[in-house]
């Protein structure tokens, strides 16, 4: 289970964050991106000291800045159900079907290198052209 799949989850759940400067929030998840950037709805904002208090109506949260967060447990048993159903419908389409990548791209050359002979490092005494040079 991926920390990302289990936040996107979650969304439309309530959740509690905790900053890195010792702020938390508690709302709804709106949304969230691959950086764990946050939008929370009907946020309650909480000091550090825990003794002033803050109703926000939309709030949006750096992901840089998140130190923890706390999701309900329905969220949890939700996204574990999903993973087993998607291990019991996992396809095999593609295994055993020739090759695969080993043998692609290599151009004409057959071991990866420039190709044609004649090319390339260490070609000089090969026949052809010697144009003055050692031999």
């Amino acid at each position: 289970m991926l920390p990302l799949s289990l936040l996107r989850a979650s969304i439309s759940y309530e959740i509690y964050v905790e900053l890195k400067n010792g702020e938390t929030f508690n709302g709804i998840l709106e949304s969230c991106d691959n950086r764990m950037n946050l939008n929370i709805l009907n946020a309650i904002k909480t000091s550090r000291d825990g003794t002033n208090f803050l109703g926000i109506p939309h709030v949006y949260i750096r992901g840089s800045s998140v130190k923890y967060l706390c999701i309900k447990d329905k969220v949890m048993s939700k996204v574990k159900e999903n993973v087993e159903e998607q291990k019991r419908n996992r396809s095999y389409r593609g295994r055993n079907r020739g090759r695969g990548r080993i043998g692609r791209g290599r151009g004409r050359g057959g071991r990866g290198g420039r190709g044609r002979r004649g090319r390339g490092r260490g070609n000089r005494n090969r026949g052809g052209n010697n144009r003055g040079r050692g031999k």
